[in-house]
């Protein structure tokens, strides 16, 4: 499939998803949600992919809402906005909910919905020159939509600073709220990124799937009897795969598993 505002290529098992509106900051539209959506589904279901990197083109990563898109919006009926809110919380679901793991590569500043992009990866790495804001209360508006993942990813406690106040901060703020996982010098992004995408190729494909859907399923639910025969059943189930099979006897056994041989 071609794309207009986002690039994609995928080479040895990594494939990188790269949001290329420069010369507008890589602000969001209608377009940019549809594409995003489409690639992230079509990459969860690429056998031939074992993780994804968003990333994008130019100086800035994502300064949010398109301006041309936001002054339609202005028009639209009240069901016209529920459903253009509807497909932006598609595709924000669909790339947290992507069997693979997704990295998030800040390379420059990062505003209100292109925070929302960040918090639904499950990792994220940022350059300390970028910047972050949630600014949607400056022009009157919320940040809904990625209201559930970017409290997710940097707390409560720092939710409600950072949605009331849309104060701009840095990337080592964020990484102390935990928004980001790791902050590095600009020149130093790359390899970072490297480093982890090289990590995550080393381990059981079938494993990461069946983790990722873990921690979304246990994050924030109760401690229930019921969750403990979840995760019982779940490792049972792991076990006799055919890759948890084959870890488990590649490791006794002091060999590489098959996934590393393909």
């Amino acid at each position: 499939m071609t794309y207009q505002t986002i690039e994609l290529e995928c080479k040895d098992r990594v494939a990188t998803v790269s949001l290329n509106r420069p010369h507008l900051r890589n602000a969001f539209d209608e377009l940019v949600i549809a594409e995003l959506t489409q690639a992230f589904h079509q990459l969860g279901t690429d056998d031939e992919v074992r993780v994804i990197v968003l990333a994008a083109n130019g100086p800035a990563f994502c300064a949010g809402a398109d301006l041309t898109w936001m002054q339609k919006m202005a028009a639209y009926s009240p069901e016209e906005n529920r459903a253009d809110a509807a497909r932006l919380a598609e595709m924000l679901r669909t790339i947290y909910a992507c069997p693979k793991p997704v990295i998030a590569k800040v390379q420059g500043d990062c505003y209100a919905g292109g925070m929302g992009l960040v918090a639904a990866c499950d990792i994220a790495i940022a350059s300390g020159s970028a910047h972050f804001c949630l600014s949607e209360v400056k022009i009157g508006l919320i940040p809904a939509t990625i209201g559930p993942y970017v409290v997710k990813a940097m707390g409560e406690r720092a939710a409600h600073r950072y949605f009331l106040t849309a104060e701009r901060f840095s990337a080592y703020e964020a990484k102390q709220i935990g928004f980001v996982h790791e902050t590095v010098l600009p020149d130093a992004l790359d390899a970072k990124v490297k480093e982890i995408v090289n990590a995550v190729l080393l381990v059981s494909p079938h494993a990461v799937k069946e983790a990722k859907r873990l921690v979304c399923d246990v994050a924030g639910a109760p401690l229930t009897l019921s969750l403990i025969a979840d995760t019982v059943e779940r490792i049972a189930g792991i076990r006799a795969s055919d890759e948890g099979k084959e870890g488990v006897e590649a490791f006794l056994q002091k060999r590489l598993p098959s996934w590393l041989n393909e």
